[in-house]
């Protein structure tokens, strides 16, 4: 391997890349290849052995070891799938890998054994050590989870929280308890159980230095916790039940995740000057929505009037448009442009029955918007407010009974909507407040 791959995952870009891609002799001797198949994205071909390549066998096995052979990793979640943690995940750089080894089980990697917990990252060290092994790398990791196939999870890419048991607290599962829950490299455990010390530095915030990285594990959040690609940061002193060790064996393969991360203003209201932009985001309303306009008369077809930008976590831009599409030739009254966070002046009780308005909500692909998903603001021209977390926006609109608000969440690249929200005197308070 060429020395300056090993200095960091953003190494392998632009020339280098392409160079290492073409050349990688990616063959996969383990048995247990085969179960992966290929993947609807075809990763699976980055690990056939190239014509030339010849005379290579699998190693000595290594009682309780997983032979990983070389190949290339897919390393983090690729823009357009989700969940997606943007600031904390490689963008699917490719990263050529060679083999190593792993254990099959959590330590003390033994069918039945209830995981070793509570140790710190210096005693995991040494318990692999002294069995003349090492910590994993985080990316050694995600190379043996996610298989030749590069699946997001070890079992496909589909979530099924079944298989791993994962979308839970509970940690101190025996050793290949969930029988299913193995990669195609034959690595067991690797989800629905304790969190991994790895030998890599976390790299994705610079306002916490110090951290290093721990994989696998679980959660609450299955799907997303239980995905190959996921990561946590922590200091390397934690002591936690749910922490504990798997070792690796072999020449280390030491590429970095090193994230730079940018952040803006959650929400920005945008001038409605890029009208290319404002009617590629009015094609992705939904047709019933379209469908209101008349036939013929394009000057009420949904139209984007309004645009903001919002970043809800580091990394990551959407784009937004509101708008409405008129169902008769008589115009209704809109809410005047204003700053976001302000409220629409108000338009007469019930909205205009002629309006069909609502949020396009996008992410830019390739210079052209993605939708994620479309927020109804029903016959009032949307508006949008912040709230205290960059990942909720409450939308404002009106239909036949009057003023609602919906809350708008961020949830790992997709889009959560709440049920309508409206303002009721409760009694004992002064004023209106939303129910």
């Amino acid at each position: 391997m060429v020395p300056g791959e090993e200095r960091s995952a953003r190494a392998l870009t632009g020339r280098a890349l392409a160079l290492a891609a073409s050349l990688a002799g990616l063959l996969c001797a383990a048995p247990a290849c085969d179960r992966g198949g290929p993947s609807p994205g075809g990763d699976a071909a980055l690990d056939a052995a190239p014509p030339w390549d010849v005379g290579q066998t699998e190693p000595e096995p290594r009682p309780g070891m997983a032979w990983i052979p070389k190949g290339v990793l897919i390393a983090g979640t690729p823009p357009d799938r989700l969940p997606r943690i943007a600031d904390e995940e490689m963008a699917g750089e490719q990263v050529v890998m060679h083999g190593f080894y792993i254990d099959v089980f959590s330590y003390p990697n033994e069918v039945g054994a209830i995981p070793t917990t509570n140790v710190t990252q210096d005693e995991a060290r040494a318990l692999c050590e002294a069995q003349d092994k090492r910590l994993c790398t985080e990316l050694e990791i995600e190379r043996a989870c996610k298989g030749p196939a590069n699946t997001t999870y070890e079992y496909g890419d589909t979530y099924r929280p079944s298989v791993c048991a994962t979308g839970q607290s509970r940690v101190l599962t025996p050793n290949g308890v969930n029988a299913g829950c193995a990669s195609a490299f034959g690595v067991h455990d690797l989800h629905g159980g304790v969190w991994t010390w790895t030998a890599s530095q976390w790299q994705r915030d610079t306002s916490k230095p110090g951290l290093v990285t721990l994989r696998g594990g679980n959660g609450p959040a299955g799907e997303l916790v239980g995905r190959c690609a996921n990561g946590r940061g922590v200091k390397p002193d934690t002591r936690r039940p749910e922490v504990g060790v798997r070792c690796c064996a072999g020449e280390v393969n030491s590429f970095e995740v090193v994230l730079e991360v940018a952040r803006d203003r959650p929400l920005r209201l945008e001038p409605l000057l890029d009208t290319r932009v404002a009617a590629q985001l009015a094609q992705l309303a939904p047709e019933e929505v379209r469908a209101a306009a008349e036939a013929g008369r394009a000057e009420d077809a949904f139209k984007v009037e309004r645009m903001w930008t919002w970043h809800p976590r580091g990394n990551e831009e959407l784009v937004l448009g509101g708008g409405c599409a008129r169902a008769g030739g008589e115009r209704g009254e809109k809410a005047a442009p204003q700053r976001s966070g302000k409220r629409a002046r108000r338009s007469p009780p019930g909205g205009d029955p002629k309006l069909a308005c609502g949020l396009i909500i996008a992410r830019m692909r390739l210079s052209a918007p993605a939708l994620l998903a479309f927020v109804s603001s029903d016959r009032w021209q949307p508006t949008l407010g912040e709230t205290d977390s960059p990942r909720d926006l409450l939308l404002y609109g009106g239909d036949a009974l009057g003023a609602f608000r919906r809350r708008v969440t961020y949830e790992w690249g997709k889009i959560a909507v709440a049920d309508k929200e409206r303002k009721r005197k409760h009694k004992g308070r002064r004023g209106l407040s939303y129910d």
